[in-house]
């Protein structure tokens, strides 16, 4: 287990091994070599996957073994926490026999994390469906991170747009089908989301008084009543509620309008209900550039705004290609948090 740290030291995870990962953490090796980020990076991972991967890109990435007891490696290395997978990997095609690896792995980093090992987590894109092929209930790293912390309301929050006025959209349920939506938006679960993103937006994003809009889950906001009573019966009284509680909040707004510019640089956080109602008006601007991160967690955690591209990673020439630009981001929006935040 690793120990405590001075400065800001980042644990950045190589998620599924055949996917775009480990091409991408390459890429970030090669970054960090030729203009370091401030902080010290460690990659968990396998090793020599990694060595291997960086090697099939051409990036000239320089990994050493990761030393907990050192204050830092070598100017511009990257160090590696080994974390030996099952079975040999053919990048594009996942394993199951590897989930367990790729789980363990998650769980080294979100415990040593927890316990102030490292000062942020950044997570590479994770093959859902093989870990649910291994038998494993896995519904994303949000769910995942929220249990093994015992947190009993995370929030996914994706960040991108504009530096100077960024556009941060929080989700009130992630990753739910869409028949279950309408049943999961009850008071608790609005009620909970604002006033995490409230106190994170104060925490760790330095804004004193933030302010939040928060969608209607219907067309139109329900217009009225005629188009669903969820905006009526749940959403608008939790939202009242909210700001009997000091927190300014507006709502409920109609998604196809909070969106727009001019609307949503009035706010620093719009709460969505659900996943395809949020996110897409955030990609639409930021895809390959916005950053994931979890809010209510004990430690800071981003990650990148994609899946693992497993055609792209079997592909040997185009591959060398793939935008590292969300892991990038994803790494400089974990610093600058870590760099913010108080001591623990």
């Amino acid at each position: 287990m690793p120990m405590r740290d001075r400065g800001a030291t980042l644990a950045v995870t190589a998620g599924e091994p055949a996917g775009i990962g480990p091409e991408l953490l390459a890429m970030l090796a090669e970054r960090h070599r030729r203009r370091a980020f401030p902080a010290r990076l460690v990659f968990i991972g396998d090793r020599e996957l990694l060595a291997r991967r960086a090697v099939r890109i051409g990036a000239n990435a320089v990994y050493v073994d990761y030393d907990p007891a050192s204050f830092a490696p070598a100017a511009g290395a990257i160090e590696i926490w080994d974390q030996p997978l099952a079975a040999p990997v053919s990048p594009g095609h996942p394993d199951p026999t590897n989930a367990h690896s790729v789980l363990q792995m998650l769980m080294r980093a979100s415990d040593a994390c927890a316990t102030g090992g490292f000062s942020a987590l950044v997570t590479a894109p994770v093959q859902k469906s093989v870990l649910l092929d291994a038998g494993i209930p896995f519904s994303g790293h949000t769910e995942f991170l929220a249990e093994r912390t015992h947190t009993p309301r995370v929030v996914m929050m994706l960040v991108g747009g504009d530096a100077e006025a960024p556009l941060r959209i929080a989700l009130v349920t992630t990753h739910l089908a869409l028949a279950k939506v309408p049943a999961a938006i009850t008071p608790a679960a609005v009620g909970e989301t604002i006033t995490v993103v409230a106190a994170e937006l104060r925490a760790k994003f330095g804004i004193a008084a933030p302010r939040i809009a928060v969608c209607g889950l219907n067309p139109h906001a329900g217009e009225g009543g005629h188009l669903g009573r969820e905006e009526i019966d749940v959403i608008a009284p939790t939202i009242a509620a909210a700001r009997k509680q000091g927190i300014d909040v507006s709502g409920p707004l109609p998604a196809d309008t909070v969106f727009v510019p001019a609307i949503a640089r009035g706010f620093d956080a719009i709460v969505a209900m659900y996943h395809d109602q949020g996110l897409p008006a955030l990609k639409a601007v930021s895809f390959g550039g916005g950053v994931n991160v979890t809010l209510g967690l004990p430690y800071i955690r981003t990650s990148v705004d994609h899946g693992t591209a497993l055609d792209l990673a079997m592909d040997a020439v185009r591959v060398k290609d793939a935008d590292p630009g969300s892991l990038f981001a994803a790494v400089e929006l974990a610093i600058e948090l870590a760099q913010s935040r108080p001591a623990r």
